[in-house]
């Protein structure tokens, strides 16, 4: 459902009042970023400790688990051959800490505040930045509105409805405010006081972005707690994505998950390797 878009706002005037709105039903998740080691710098450490190594990997995040694994034990070039075979006994056994080395970056959009709100729960082995309401314009926000509501006409204008007096009542507020701060003679502050304050309306199903720092350890146990059967359906949907990605990123820490499908066409992971 959209509304009519009016002309494009001035850099120093406040927010419009009937902005476009757009519907969001699906989250994207985007792998923007992963390791790459110094070979020479690793060479260099072998040939000081007196030892070789090779492995069949070219993941630098599978490498690295690999290369920590064996320092524990200084088992460089003895033993299992694979970086496959290696990381499975790793998985097998629990000795999760060597898997904390191999770290990815993501953005993820078209995700409600409601799910960024659960997501930063997971801290330990996680960054992230998200798009600030402060800052940014609301008033041509989208918003997330979850399948089982999309899917049922009377739900759907119920929910339609709501949004869209919050979102008027932001684009009112934030006019409004930014008229009552008039005084403040730095434009930046003046427009982000205004903001601040008009967002507290804004609903949950606000859409957001947020930039997603994880390591492998980390990603694991999100994966096990948020791609679940009774998760929460939008974290379980983005769950399942960051999976998909990373059993094609990393098949040797992630390819011991399996799909499973759900009555509602979502679908969650298990493993027999949790809490590693």
């Amino acid at each position: 459902m959209a509304f009519e878009k009016p002309e494009a706002a001035s850099a120093d005037s406040p927010a419009p009042t009937a902005p476009e709105m757009r519907i969001i039903t699906q989250p994207k998740v985007y792998l923007v970023g992963r390791q790459i080691l110094d070979n020479a710098v690793i060479e260099r450490f072998l040939s000081d400790e007196g030892v070789s190594w090779q492995t069949d990997t070219e993941v630098g995040a599978e490498r690295l688990a690999e290369m920590a694994g064996r320092l524990c034990y200084m088992s460089f070039g003895k033993g299992r051959k694979t970086n496959a075979d290696y990381l499975g006994n790793i998985i097998e056994v629990g000795h999760g800490s060597v898997l904390e080395h191999g770290v990815w970056n993501f953005i993820f959009t078209g995700v409600s505040r409601s799910f960024t709100h659960e997501l930063v729960r997971h801290r330990a082995g996680f960054g992230y930045s998200q798009l600030s309401q402060r800052y940014v314009d609301e008033s041509e926000s989208d918003f997330v509105e979850p399948e089982c509501i999309a899917a049922d006409p009377a739900l759907h204008a119920a929910w339609i409805e709501a949004v869209r007096q919050s979102h008027a009542a932001y684009c009112r507020l934030s006019d409004a405010l930014f008229e009552k701060f008039a005084a403040v003679e730095n434009k930046t502050l003046r427009r982000k006081m205004a903001r601040q304050a008009a967002r507290s309306v804004l609903p949950n199903a606000t859409e957001t972005k947020i930039f997603v720092t994880a390591n492998a350890r980390a990603l694991r146990h999100f994966i096990e707690l948020r791609c679940e059967e009774h998760a929460e359906t939008e974290i379980r949907i983005v769950a399942a994505q960051v999976l998909r990605i990373m059993q094609a990123e990393a098949p040797n820490i992630f390819g011991d998950y399996r799909f499973v499908d759900l009555p509602d066409g979502t679908q969650a992971a298990d493993t027999d390797h949790r809490k590693v």
